[in-house]
């Protein structure tokens, strides 16, 4: 259990460097299962759901290592099949070994995925995808089992613009026999830098980034170096802490072009944003002005910016709609938001919040990565002392959180506890 403690209200000033892409990361270790030889990945971040992603990795046999923010991976040796509950369960993530274990070795065993608490996250969608392409599955016992000769290009089209989905097909494909078509595959940056990846290492993938992506399989890939783009989550989270607090702060390392959406709804919320190449400046003086606001996939605006948008939307001058379109269960944080003096009402996928002058520190409970990002803001906002009480979710998405949030004024400490 980690403890954090807060004092507000804060204003955050100053600048502050973004780490790489969690999202990209673990897809690119999953998919290093496919190839025999080393694999170098800079610019990773040291958080926990990367330590875990390393000890499934080892599990499966290849040699994994962090030094600094450069992993080095290799599965040149034998590979094993099974992915275990006692690994899954705490990372939704490890799913992704599931086309790389087919594609290389024929054949798969993963338990049932776990992670957030957000909602229903089915992998319907990868199952069937990778049956088109040859594949046979059971599951039982909590376990998918997936066997296949060698995988064959097909064409799928997805229901759904799934991120999960579209990576596990786009690895698959990679090295199945013939051409992959993905379509309707989700658009997200993070896919697109999985496919540089997977092409520096001798794959054939055209269409990342659209709704449409070919993949030529090839007989075998080979030793890659790589550095991982930056995460436009953390940056889209700190950006929106500058607004929250009233701040000036500036973000260093980042893609503003994978960060419309967001950058333009504080702007509409009355922030003032500067943007360079590789950097992006927030300032905000007084309360946010009310907006109206829908997640939806990439482009659309990140259903993993809602929570602390929530609490931006909470200072407004006037109410608010915020709906949710990707996860049903994300409101789930809203009653502890309530406890602290928002005035937010859940009526299905949309949330009501009436923008109040004032919140009230208070102990609250974090119930996944982004929500207890997002109490640890409302903390900052808050008058007098919160304490949001974390089973390790925050250390799971953004790496050196509380010395970055100190580093631009946040008046925040951390302590560990037996869990309560």
């Amino acid at each position: 259990m980690k403890t954090y403690t807060l004092q507000g209200p804060a204003r955050l000033e100053g600048e502050l460097e973004i780490s790489g892409a969690k999202n990209a990361t673990l897809k690119m270790m999953a998919a290093a299962l496919m190839i025999p030889g080393e694999v170098v990945l800079r610019r990773v971040p040291r958080i926990t759901d990367v330590v875990l992603m390393i000890d499934v990795l080892r599990r499966l046999g290849a040699r994994a290592a962090l030094e600094g923010n450069t992993l080095t991976m290799d599965a040149s040796g034998d590979v094993k099949e099974e992915a275990t509950y006692e690994l899954v369960s705490k990372m939704r993530a490890s799913i992704q070994v599931l086309g790389p274990l087919l594609a290389r070795l024929g054949r798969a065993r993963v338990a049932m995925p776990g992670g957030d608490a957000i909602g229903s996250r089915p992998i319907d969608l990868h199952i069937k995808g990778l049956t088109r392409m040859g594949a046979k599955f059971t599951t039982e016992h909590g376990y998918v089992e997936g066997v296949a000769d060698r995988l064959h290009g097909t064409r799928v089209l997805l229901e759904f613009p799934s991120v999960g989905a579209t990576e596990n097909l786009l690895m698959a494909g990679v090295l199945a026999e013939g051409t992959t078509v993905v379509e309707n595959a989700a658009r997200e940056p993070e896919i697109q830098d999985l496919a540089s990846f997977l092409n520096a290492a001798g794959g054939r993938i055209a269409g990342a980034g659209t709704n449409t992506i070919t993949i030529e399989g090839v007989d075998s890939l080979s030793a890659v170096e790589h550095e991982v783009l930056p995460d436009r989550i953390e940056a889209g989270t700190y950006a929106i802490a500058a607004a929250a607090t009233a701040g000036d702060v500036t973000l260093r390392g980042v893609r503003p072009d994978h960060l419309e959406l967001p950058l333009q709804k504080l702007e509409d919320a009355g922030a003032e944003i500067s943007r360079n190449n590789d950097s992006v400046r927030v300032r905000m003086s007084g309360r946010p002005r009310p907006l109206d606001l829908v997640t939806l996939p990439y482009p659309g605006f990140p259903t993993d910016l809602q929570p602390p948008m929530m609490v931006l939307l909470s200072r407004a001058t006037g109410p608010s709609i915020l709906t949710e379109n990707v996860f049903e269960a994300r409101f789930l944080f809203v009653d502890e938001m309530n406890r602290m003096g928002s005035q937010i009402r859940v009526e299905g996928h949309h949330a009501v919040i009436k923008g109040v002058e004032r919140m009230t520190g208070a102990p609250v409970r974090a119930p996944d990565i982004r929500a207890g990002a997002a109490l640890v803001l409302c903390g900052l906002c808050a008058e007098g002392e919160t304490v949001v009480y974390d089973d390790g979710h925050i250390e799971r998405g953004y790496e050196r959180f509380v010395d970055k949030l100190r580093g631009i004024g946040a008046p925040i400490s951390v302590t560990e506890s037996a869990a309560t």
